[in-house]
């Protein structure tokens, strides 16, 4: 067996119209940029390939024109079944203008659909999506009008209710690693992540189909076993990336710290914030979270837990993981998000959301863009956005603690933090606590039916869930409970004995809160 290298434009002729591809990456880590660029090229020219099935799990593009949004053109595709879809603006237009149909499904389960399809089963049985707009008793995922054919059903087995995302054949499966030996073994030594290439792999291959790998180089030396990622007889085709083409993320040309060839006892040192809103929330946070072993943190306001442990010179109190597969370390933000500086260690991410969907998470800490009388949380669809879940569903529906992080209000949102005390100087135009939400992404009554403990923070109050509703748990000082709380919400919340926010976190300089007991 020899690997098969071939150009870029003979790598796109490979995919035909009607087919199924997947392609797997993480934002832009690991993801085959050049292949993706060279079938956009070829459709552009030649009209070909038309009509494909795209399905990916995590969101993969830098939220203008790289990534999937190479295969945002009308006709190109015709149906996509995706994890997130914030970072591809294109498809999400073709979605929100019903020319495509569009399905958003939890990453960690389209990821753990494609090892079943591998293994010849039906589909991939799990409670994940369970109670959300993903289950069939609301939208199925289903994210417009000319969406109708159901691909996930509910079914009852030992006297319980589960979610049967149904398999299907994968014609095309377009990954990337870093190098290709004589025989096709791919490595990943310069890669942020594993992530999901080797069963993208074992899908299209036991579907009767091709995979074609996108490398930085080519190696005349046969490549250490334990060191290979997907193994040569998986792969129909390698392609030589230009280097302008496989950065290792979208923000960073190399970075060895990402890499997980580093040594592991060192500490990438970030900024620490400025006293502001997010760091209120983001310290408030850690002083729960820190309680905890193993925890997972979201993309945006979550990060900021990150920099208020260095800050504080307790790191190390912490765990941290990403659904990408990486474990320990200070996970990255931005476009770099689903790398970390100096992991752990590096898994598949099939089999991190094996731990995640089996509670091995003791906290998360995310977004949430609303929040609604009886819990429940929104991140996927809100007005003409459609942002999608990603990981969010695996992860909000199985850690043991939950704490959704973000501001009061949002949208032009002022404050003005003393020592001591926090005051709104010009409130935000857009309230996040609602009466209903417009999608549930987050099901306030299945994580009571799990005993799941749950809070909603801000910078001004602080709730819980309980069987009632939401609870006031805290209030800043500084705050006016009728003026800047209950006149900001569409509902009451239960309000009974609340306790006033550690002074601690509106200190000017750290906290100084000493190690953990």
């Amino acid at each position: 067996m020899r690997r098969n290298v071939v150009s870029l434009e003979a790598a796109a002729e490979l995919v035909l119209s009607g087919q199924t591809v997947v392609t797997a990456g993480f934002v832009g880590i690991a993801f085959p940029e050049a292949i993706a660029i060279s079938i956009e090229q070829r459709f552009l020219n030649e009209g070909e390939p038309r009509d494909l099935t795209l399905m990916y799990g995590a969101g993969q593009g830098d939220g203008r024109t790289r990534g999937i949004n190479h295969f945002g053109h009308e006709g190109l595709v015709k149906r996509v079944i995706g994890g997130h879809w914030g970072l591809v603006p294109r498809m999400g237009e073709l979605a929100l203008q019903n020319k495509i149909e569009a399905y958003n499904f939890p990453q960690g389960v389209l990821i753990h659909l494609l090892r079943d399809i591998a293994a010849g089963k039906p589909g991939t049985i799990t409670h994940v999506g369970l109670d959300t707009f993903i289950d069939p008793d609301q939208t199925g995922g289903r994210m417009n009008q000319i969406t109708s054919e159901p691909l996930v059903e509910k079914i009852n087995l030992v006297d319980r209710d589960w979610l049967f995302y149904k398999a299907f054949p994968i014609h095309v499966a377009l990954i990337r690693g870093t190098t290709a030996d004589p025989l096709g073994n791919i490595t990943m030594e310069r890669e942020a992540m594993m992530g999901e290439v080797l069963a993208a792999a074992h899908a299209a291959h036991n579907s009767g189909g091709k995979v074609i790998c996108q490398v930085e180089r080519l190696s005349e030396e046969r490549a250490e076993a334990r060191d290979v990622v997907v193994p040569c007889h998986l792969v129909d085709a390698v392609v030589v990336s230009p280097a302008e083409h496989h950065h290792q993320t979208f923000a960073t040309e190399f970075n060895p710290a990402f890499s997980g060839t580093t040594h592991t006892d060192k500490i990438h040192h970030l900024d620490p914030l400025p006293l502001c809103p997010r760091k209120l929330i983001a310290r408030r946070a850690f002083l729960e979270v820190r309680k905890e072993r193993v925890i997972n943190l979201g993309i945006g306001l979550p990060e900021g837990i990150a920099r208020v442990a260095q800050e504080e010179g307790l790191e190390e109190d912490l765990l941290q993981t990403i659904e990408s597969g990486l474990i320990g370390g200070t996970p990255a933000g931005g476009l770099d998000f689903g790398a970390s500086y100096y992991p752990l260690a590096m898994i598949d991410s099939a089999s991190q959301f094996d731990f995640y969907d089996g509670g091995g998470l003791d906290a998360a800490c995310l977004g949430a863009a609303e929040i609604d009388a009886r819990g429940n949380v929104n991140v996927s669809r809100f007005g003409d956005r459609l942002p999608g879940v990603g990981g969010f569903v695996n992860i909000s529906q199985n850690a043991r603690k939950v704490l959704f992080c973000g501001t009061f209000t949002a949208g032009g949102l002022e404050v003005e933090i003393g020592e001591k005390s926090i005051h709104i100087r010009k409130e935000g135009i857009t309230r996040k606590f609602r009466q209903e939400v417009q999608q549930i992404s987050f099901s306030s009554e299945y994580a009571l039916q799990q005993n799941q403990q749950v809070w909603y923070l801000t910078e001004r109050a602080i709730f819980e869930l309980t069987l009632k509703g939401l609870r006031l748990v805290e209030i800043a000082p500084g705050i006016d409970l009728v003026r800047d709380i209950l006149a900001r919400m569409d509902f009451k919340p239960i309000i009974d004995d609340y306790q006033i926010m550690p002074e601690i976190i509106f200190a000017p300089g750290k906290m100084n809160i000493g190690c953990r007991c």
